[in-house]
């Protein structure tokens, strides 16, 4: 069963992928709403056979990924506080929900533009159940989308598969600059680590707990 499965849904991926851009916006509206799908090696395949086609890649992606987002979002307005009260107070709760909506856009747009494992889908839910305003949400995650994948796009076009010898070659030839990337990178991840921390942490730590709880409860066959 779970063959037959894998196989008919690697036969629609494949399907979906001669269409284009209109198949990169199924497949990253699938990705988004619910099975998880290696986006940036789809793009980047896009971008590699047709390069003058990349801004039309990343826009697709962009845009399927936040209409798939509605979904998840929409349980969690629909009965994600309830769930949530299950498992915390309701004046942790408030507090929960005060720190997000004070950077509620960033907390959105930044995850959107980090890949796997970040726990963008959780961060979905939870604007969900904080009942943050459709139109702010869609452009949030379109933003970091598209930044995310143009950034893909740009390194395909640049540098192609021979990325990671060039980057090999960098480090030989020119250890200072690579020394000197290699920090701004690490910079630039505590700064986004910084930004997220206080108003989604919480959030998915009392979500993750859940989970567990339930794992726990479950009765056994």
């Amino acid at each position: 069963m779970k063959k037959s499965f894998l196989a008919k849904y690697g036969a629609l991926i494949a399907f979906l992928k001669s269409l284009g851009a209109w198949g990169v916006l199924i497949i990253s509206f699938m990705d988004a709403c619910a099975f998880g799908i290696p986006m940036d090696p789809l793009v980047a395949g896009y971008v590699y056979a047709n390069p003058h086609k990349s801004w039309l890649y990343c826009l697709a992606a962009a845009i399927g990924s936040a209409i798939g987002s509605l979904i998840p979002f929409g349980l969690g307005r629909a009965g994600g506080e309830l769930f949530l009260l299950k498992r915390i107070d309701e004046a942790k709760l408030k507090r929960i929900r005060d720190r997000f909506e004070k950077q509620e856009f960033l907390a959105l747009m930044i995850p959107a533009m980090l890949p796997p494992p970040t726990p963008f889908k959780l961060l979905v839910f939870s604007a969900g159940v904080f009942e943050m305003k459709v139109v702010p949400f869609l452009l949030a995650i379109i933003s970091g989308r598209l930044l995310r994948f143009a950034i893909v796009a740009a390194l395909t076009i640049f540098f192609g598969p021979q990325i990671v010898s060039e980057a090999k070659n960098l480090i030989l030839k020119h250890p200072s600059l690579a020394v000197a990337i290699g920090i701004l990178v690490l910079v630039i991840l505590y700064l986004i680590y910084r930004l997220l921390r206080e108003p989604v942490a919480e959030v998915t730590k009392e979500i993750e707990g859940t989970r567990e709880t339930a794992t726990e409860h479950r009765p056994k066959q």
